[in-house]
């Protein structure tokens, strides 16, 4: 983690990271303007925004009601804007660990940000009302509601999430994704979609005690992939490698590092969650038997 850290210094500086051999393209980070990522993002702020200004003109209550959401809301796409535009995308295209930092920006911090913000409505509200109400119409159709039941329950949404980490971190389809822009993208949607609905069935649809369960157990396959990748005493991913030592770094050790950050650091995003899904799951056991106990003494 050592090395990490000095990386980052270096970054900081690029003269200084000049003078110890770094190559000019290792330390000029940049902004990634990928036409593919910035309009989804103007567009979604630029649609959530009109759609605030059409909910404004309601109540002061569920004005009110609604600030924590837009509060998270906007932290959610600012850690989304900053995952796949800022120099930690020019970064995670060179280092695996830089890498790996991105994808759990993606998955652990703005994915359950935007989960809790719900802001399908106000999406909606943006649209005129015909188009509104159609919307409205093809979301309450049959169809629509068991498939969106299905995925979004507890079990069905948490496999989903894991297959899709699984499957990207399968080496052959990891390193293909790094060699393929296409490939990149769809990676990162998959992991960014299944984790909204990951998240969205833990905050939404779970039962307290259930959402829990699911919680810990997305950290524990995690915590053990992260294990696998910082454990491994040969190099799994083969195509990150060229840059590694630009950084000081050999390619296993930028294997280690990025398996240590998913192991560690992420991890404790899951536990904490975990944590605060039980105690919120106690204390509710605890209203629950309370109130019991006084309609029994009526």
């Amino acid at each position: 983690m050592r090395k990490i850290v000095l990386t980052t210094i270096a970054l900081s500086y690029p003269s200084v990271a000049q003078g110890h051999g770094t190559t000019r393209d290792a330390v000029s980070a940049s902004w990634t303007f990928d036409p593919w990522v910035i309009v989804p993002l103007i567009a979604f702020s630029l649609i959530y925004v009109i759609g605030l200004l059409v909910l404004s003109q309601r109540t002061a209550q569920r004005r009110r009601g609604r600030a924590w959401q837009t509060l998270a809301c906007c932290a959610g796409w600012l850690t989304l804007a900053a995952a796949l535009v800022s120099p930690l995308h020019w970064l995670g295209e060179r280092l695996l660990t830089f890498h790996m930092i991105e994808h759990e920006i993606l998955i652990a911090v703005a994915a359950p940000l935007l989960a809790i913000a719900q802001p399908v409505g106000s999406l909606l509200w943006s649209l005129p009302r015909p188009a509104r109400l159609a919307v409205g119409r093809a979301m309450r159709r049959p169809l629509t509601v068991r498939l969106w039941t299905s995925l979004s329950g507890g079990r069905n949404a948490t496999l989903l999430h894991g297959v899709a980490i699984w499957a990207w971190h399968a080496p052959p389809l990891f390193d293909a994704a790094v060699q393929d822009v296409l490939l990149h993208r769809f990676q990162h949607l998959s992991f960014f979609l299944t984790a909204v609905l990951f998240w969205w069935s833990v905050f939404r649809r779970s039962q307290t005690g259930s959402a829990a369960w699911h919680v810990f157990v997305t950290m524990l396959h995690t915590s053990v992939l992260g294990a696998l990748m910082a454990l491994a005493p040969h190099l799994l991913y083969r195509q990150q490698t060229d840059a590694a030592a630009a950084w000081g770094l050999t390619p296993l050790e930028d294997q280690q590092l990025a398996g240590i950050i998913m192991w560690v650091p992420a991890g404790t995003i899951y536990a904490g969650a975990a944590l605060a899904l039980i105690a919120l799951w106690i204390r509710r056991a605890g209203k629950d038997s309370e109130r019991a106990d006084a309609l029994h003494a009526l």
